[in-house]
């Protein structure tokens, strides 16, 4: 279970992210001071072009920033050769993307337990989470079929599993609802918020979805790479 839900997760300081388009720099992230602490249920929100996604990246590690600093539980990435950040990736952080991203020759078992196998996980353990997991995602039975057998919905609900069946600090959710119809969007989110309370396991969400905004605890809007607005939520 995550420490106390007090305690910094994430902190960025001054972030700044600029991309060249044909020669032309674009200014994706332009100075963004955040902090995101443990057991949160947050949703970055904006319109596309925003700059969501890529502060995202930032704060994973996937992408660099052009400028400013980002600690993940008080170590700064930029400190961290690829290696170490690749290992805080396996280690630390789930990830949860609107195309799913399930590898189509892997059964629902295999997709789920990927990352406990880079881990060096035991077998009877991987199979022992992956059951649990498949219980509270209402997909027992499952295990052997095949990404193209089961629908969207369920696929996003194998993404899910295979995100946080390792236990990471940390899931980052880019769009997860884009290509779900809303009774499953709806369930979706209600099985990650019930999995936040229940395992204090923290969730950024980046989203211009209403429904998943309607569930977060704090909203972070982001407007022209910068932060606009930050709600928390009274009663949550």
């Amino acid at each position: 279970m995550v420490d106390s839900q007090d305690k910094e997760l994430i902190v960025t300081e001054n972030l700044k992210k600029v991309y060249s388009s044909d020669g032309v720099p674009v200014e994706a992230v332009r100075g963004i001071d955040l902090t995101i602490n443990s057991g949160e249920f947050s949703a970055i929100v904006g319109p596309s072009g925003s700059g969501k996604t890529t502060l995202l990246n930032i704060i994973s590690g996937l992408d660099n920033a052009t400028e400013g600093e980002v600690w993940f539980k008080g170590r700064k990435l930029s400190d961290m050769r690829s290696s170490a950040l690749s290992d805080l990736r396996r280690d630390h952080i789930g990830f949860i993307f609107q195309a799913y991203n399930l590898i189509p020759v892997l059964t629902v078992e295999e997709n789920i337990e990927y990352i406990m196998l880079l881990q060096g996980i035991s077998k009877e353990e991987r199979h022992q989470r992956v059951i649990e997991i498949l219980k509270e995602i209402d997909l027992k039975g499952f295990e052997d079929r095949k990404p193209l057998q089961i629908s969207g919905g369920q696929q996003q609900r194998v993404a899910v599993a295979r995100a946080m069946v390792s236990r990471p600090s940390l899931i980052l959710a880019d769009e997860p609802t884009a290509n779900l119809d809303s009774k499953t969007g709806e369930s979706l989110l209600d099985m990650m918020r019930k999995m936040n309370e229940t395992t204090g396991m923290t969730f950024v969400f980046s989203t211009h979805d209403p429904m998943v905004m309607d569930k977060a605890r704090r909203l972070i809007t982001i407007k022209d790479g910068r932060i606009a607005e930050e709600k928390i939520k009274e009663g949550e």
